[in-house]
This record gives structure tokens, C-alpha cells and sequence, in this order.
């Protein structure tokens, strides 16, 4: 049998089985925007975490115990997760996209204005800024623990990346409670819309990055990565990376120019 430093992916069940699950989410949703009924919405979000648990426990295993994440597989992971956030930008730049055409040429209907009439923006200088603040230093935390990790300081990066996942959880309190006190809702014309739709979604990227970094905490803590094998959380760091990014981007269109 002819040996390469490649591997093939065991055939898994998850796979398929969470893209079957997402859809029933999605279908769980549209449920609840218009019945209001959320019990199957949160169902179905216990099943999927469950399915990642599964998947995620197995890619551990073979990267750990089995040995099989070589260097070239590592770079092979390397340009799948690059492809993956370079789709995760093509999602954002559509919602980019609908807010700059909204924004730039306000039809009739909106009052030829921006923002529409009847809709009182959100105060860029609060929440939003404080939540610009908290991102900004998780992004640093982030790196911290990165380069604690690579002159292997484990336990300050123990300490840099459970400080983050803070931060990241003190993000989301903020987001849910500026949802709160809005004076609009999604169903407020184009600019309600765009503003959950793409915040919202922005926040659904930091719960999934949240979920990731305490992955790799776990990791760490049960001594999974070393200084020059730690490809699982340079994944989850450019990943974080990129949710601030674009949350840089949204606050500078949407919460500053936007209003």
C-alpha cells in the first residue's frame, strides 16, 4: 500500500446530518416569525450542538490520538478555513451591498431620505462604541494568548483566551440588550431590516467564534496544542479576527454613516 503524508476523511455521519438539522432550523424560525411558538426553534439548536460536539470530538481524536494532522494536512486545513472566511465575506458584502443602494439612492417610499422617515437611529456613541471597545480588546487578547502560547507561557495563555471568551460573552449581553431598547424593529421599511438582519447575523458569528475559542480552552487546558502544533486555535483566532473586522465595518456604515 502506497503511503503519502495526505489522508483521506473517514467516512462521518455528521456532515449530513447537520446540514439536515440547519434546515429544520431554518424552517423552525420561519415558524416562530410568524406562529411565535420558539420551543422546536430551541430544540433543534440542542440537536445541532450536539451533532458539532460529535464532529468536533472526532476531529480531536485524529488530530491528537492519531496523529494524522501532518504539515501537509495542516496547510491543506489552512486553505480550507482561508476559503471559508473568504466566503463568510461574500455573505457580509450582500448585506454591504443592500444598505449602500438603500443608503446612497432612498427611493419615494423611504421619503428620499436616509434614515427613512419615522425611524429613530440607534446613539453611535454608546452601546455601539462600548461594544467596538470590547471586540477591539478581545482581538487583542486573542493575539496575546497566541504568542504566550508559541514561547509556551501556557498558563497566561490559559488566562489571555478565558479573557476573551469574556469579552466575547460581555459583547452579546450588550448586542441583546441595544435589541431591547431599540426604538424599531425589523419589520421598521429597509432600515430595520438591514440593521438586525446584518447585526444580528454578525452576532451569530460571535456566539459560533465564542464556541470555538472555548473549544480550544478546553484544548489547552488538557495540553492538546504545543508551540509549533496549534493549528486547531490559529483557525478560531483568524476566525475572531474576522468578526471584528466586519463588526469594524458595521459600526463605521451602519451605526456612524447610516444614522
Amino acid at each position: 500500500m502506497l503511503r503519502t503524508p495526505y489522508h483521506l476523511v473517514e467516512l462521518r455521519p455528521w456532515p449530513i446530518i447537520l446540514a439536515a438539522r440547519t434546515m429544520l432550523l431554518i424552517l423552525g424560525l420561519i415558524n416562530w416569525f410568524h406562529f411565535n411558538i420558539i420551543y422546536p426553534v430551541l430544540f433543534i439548536l440542542v440537536l445541532i450542538l450536539a451533532c458539532l460536539a460529535q464532529w468536533w470530538r472526532d476531529i480531536v481524536h485524529e488530530a491528537t490520538i492519531i496523529g494524522k494532522h501532518t504539515s501537509p494536512v495542516q496547510q491543506g486545513l489552512r486553505i480550507g478555513i482561508i476559503l471559508f472566511i473568504l466566503r463568510e465575506v461574500c455573505f457580509f458584502f450582500s448585506f454591504f451591498w443592500t444598505f449602500f443602494h438603500s443608503r446612497l439612492t432612498p427611493t419615494h417610499e423611504l421619503g428620499c431620505i436616509w434614515p427613512p422617515v419615522g425611524i429613530d437611529t440607534v446613539d453611535p456613541i454608546g452601546v455601539p462604541l462600548l461594544n467596538t471597545a470590547v471586540l477591539l480588546a478581545s482581538g487583542f487578547t486573542v493575539t496575546w494568548r497566541h504568542h504566550r502560547l508559541i514561547i509556551k507561557k501556557r498558563k497566561i495563555a490559559i488566562i489571555a483566551l478565558l479573557i476573551t471568551v469574556i469579552l466575547g460573552r460581555y459583547f452579546t449581553f450588550l448586542q441583546l440588550t441595544e435589541y431591547i431598547n431599540t426604538c424599531f424593529t425589523i419589520a421598521d421599511r429597509v432600515f430595520g431590516s438591514i440593521f438586525f438582519i446584518s447585526t444580528g447575523f454578525h452576532g451569530l458569528h460571535v456566539l459560533v467564534g465564542r464556541l470555538f475559542l472555548l473549544i480550544c480552552l478546553t484544548r489547552i487546558i488538557k495540553s492538546h496544542f504545543s508551540s509549533l502544533h496549534h493549528f486547531g486555535f490559529e483557525a478560531s483566532a483568524w476566525y475572531w479576527h474576522f468578526v471584528d473586522v466586519v463588526w469594524i465595518c458595521l459600526y463605521i456604515c451602519i451605526y456612524w454613516w447610516g444614522s
